[in-house]
């Protein structure tokens, strides 16, 4: 599976950007679809993703600021962010999980994209 992420860059603080993810290959069905982000010095942590059954689960920290969608197809995943903070300065990755045709469960990963969020 390979995954396609684009959209990040650099804004001001309460501004807005929206990521962007692409996902081909073998991929049968999609068992969920999100973002990561990985700040300096911290680990990865999940931001939002949607689940199988199309629901939008978030982190606290971007609630009622960031809305992740997908396409009907479950090939498409973005990720608009509003209100950003410096806080959310990270880069961000894109995550599918999906079965492939040999029903093996894969979690594939994108290239990181940075967001950048001056003061």
């Amino acid at each position: 599976v390979q995954l396609q992420a684009s959209g990040g860059g650099l804004v001001q603080a309460g501004g807005s950007l929206r990521l962007s993810c692409t996902a081909s290959g073998d991929i049968f069905s999609v068992n969920n679809m999100g973002w990561y982000r990985q700040a300096p010095g911290k680990q990865r942590e999940l931001v939002a993703y949607i689940t199988s059954s199309g629901t939008p689960i978030y982190t606290e920290s971007v609630k009622g600021r960031f809305a992740i969608s997908k396409d009907n197809a479950w090939r498409r995943v973005d990720l608009q962010m509003n209100s950003l903070k410096s806080e959310d300065t990270a880069v961000y990755f894109c995550n599918v999980e999906s079965f492939g045709r040999d029903g093996v469960l894969v979690a594939s990963w994108g290239h990181g994209t940075q967001v950048t969020v001056s003061s």
